[in-house]
């Protein structure tokens, strides 16, 4: 026989009528593709076997639509396609699981799924959210939830009648269970202590009663405080703060929503503003300071806090903005590095908070002006770098950076890779100010958005992993058309 086949004509009696075939022999080994093929009535045993007949294979016969899905080869489904009696032929698509992590771009720009995948998710870390109580029914946070106390209503159930607290807690520890979202650290233990009433107001008094239950628990501990106030409460509550630190407690707190459009001023709020507190403020997608966000020599840490999707009351979910919806990507954060850190850092014999902090502090990613800032801290953080195990810096910077097309609102850039070693790319652009944007591993170009007519941009760009940086590559300077 010839590689080209021999050609027959196929003519059945189906319930839809006579129904011609034409199609060459299948011993072509053409191949097979999953399909599924409608046809203008019911199909039934007859269409079946004119299917098979032309060497396809019947997975289904559909009831709900008039169809048979199954195989074909491409010349059989050519063929198919001239026929009067079917109306279409579709592809059999693949159907994949929901993706938890598709919906919270927070968790995965800070780099937390890469420890998730190495078995690091917060285990046997306790994380107090110290809030408007949560929905410890939810099922995103039922798994994880260990206790708590409602000090609004002086009694054992912490039920969330804000919204506020449920949110945050599903930020930090929502359970990776396929479904819903994923928290930054999915395995931690959530104690929830309600100190917001309904209206999302509450007492420092019982914040500081709060803190003592935490400090309180056996093991790690964590608080989180996605609330403030702009006045300073007293020595008394500072001092609450201070005094569970000492005791091995690590707090995170929102920075504030007091912040100006162009940073200017100090403005972070309290327990914020405590040296004894991490003070977070929120960043966007592309790593650049929502513009309310709290500034000032307090911030320390930025974190994701636009637009960020999370747990909300009676099984839901929602989308809320602020540097409460960042804090809690720092509380998880130092769960996760509370589970992987094993060196003493600050010398005092063991790992504890204050090492946790210094870590963090050390592994974040740089934003803004170099170094600490008031409007990043030391930059966005980073439990991934935290957690690396990567000995070396990127040996090499990036070479022959360029602009290879510029617009009215946008520029592309290319450079070549010199390191095999990185975890990412930062790269930085600057007018007045500066912004740094984090880039995947084996890149080697970007095109930036957005971008304002008529106006200079300048650009460099270096290699990054756990260990740090690679020197930044040559500068560039670039104006978008008018």
């Amino acid at each position: 026989m010839s590689k080209l086949g021999t050609w027959f004509t196929l003519i059945f009696l189906t319930s839809s009528g006579w129904l011609l075939l034409a199609q060459q022999n299948a011993s072509n080994n053409d191949e097979e593709i999953p399909v599924i093929i409608g046809f203008r009535s019911a199909p039934g045993p007859g269409e079946e076997a004119a299917v098979r007949a032309l060497g396809g294979k019947v997975k289904h016969r559909h009831t709900l639509v008039p169809a048979i899905s199954g195989k074909l080869s491409k010349k059989a489904i050519e063929a198919l396609k001239k026929n009067p009696a079917i109306t279409a032929i579709e592809p059999d698509l693949d159907v994949y699981a929901l993706d938890e992590y598709g919906a919270v771009w927070g968790v995965s720009q800070i780099g937390a799924p890469a420890l998730h995948s190495g078995g690091n998710t917060g285990a046997g870390i306790k994380v107090c959210v110290i809030d408007s109580g949560i929905d410890v029914n939810h099922p995103d946070l039922s798994a994880n939830y260990k206790g708590g106390y409602d000090y609004v209503n002086n009694d054992t159930d912490p039920a969330d009648d804000n919204v506020h607290g449920t949110h945050v807690a599903g930020t930090v520890a929502a359970v990776l269970n396929g479904s819903g979202v994923v928290g930054v650290a999915p395995s931690a233990e959530i104690y929830a202590y309600k100190v917001l009433g309904a209206s999302g107001s509450g007492k420092f008094s019982d914040v500081i009663k709060a803190v003592e239950a935490c400090a309180a628990l056996p093991g790690t501990k964590i608080t989180n405080n996605s609330y403030g106030s702009s006045s300073d409460p007293g020595t008394l509550v500072r001092q609450a703060f201070d005094n569970a630190y000492a005791a091995g407690v690590l707090h995170v707190a929102a920075a504030g929503n007091s912040g100006r459009a162009n940073g200017a001023g100090d403005n972070v709020g309290y327990p914020a503003k405590y040296s004894s507190v991490i003070a977070v403020a929120a960043t966007n997608s592309s790593n650049v300071r929502a513009s309310w966000s709290s500034t000032g020599p307090a911030v320390e840490l930025s974190a994701p806090g636009v637009s960020i999707y999370s747990t909300y009351p009676d099984d839901t979910y929602a989308t809320l903005s602020g540097t409460s919806m960042a804090s809690p990507h720092v509380a998880g954060a130092a769960a996760l590095v509370f589970g992987c850190l094993t060196s003493d850092l600050n010398g005092d014999g063991v790992v504890n908070n204050d090492d946790v902090r210094l870590r963090m502090q050390q592994t974040a990613q740089d934003l803004g002006a170099a170094g600490r800032d008031n409007l990043y801290g030391f930059g966005l953080v980073r439990p991934d770098l935290a957690c690396g195990t990567v000995s070396s810096t990127p040996p090499n910077a990036p070479s022959n950076l360029q602009a290879t097309d510029v617009t009215k609102t946008s520029i592309s850039l290319a450079w070549t890779d010199n390191s095999d070693n990185e975890t990412g790319f930062e790269l930085q652009r600057c007018t007045n100010t500066c912004v740094t944007l984090s880039l995947p591993a084996n890149t080697a170009s970007y095109t930036d958005t957005g971008l304002k007519r008529n106006t200079t941009y300048s650009y460099q760009v270096r290699a990054v992993n756990s260990a740090g940086a690679s020197a930044w590559s040559n500068s560039i300077t670039v104006k978008t058309a008018k």
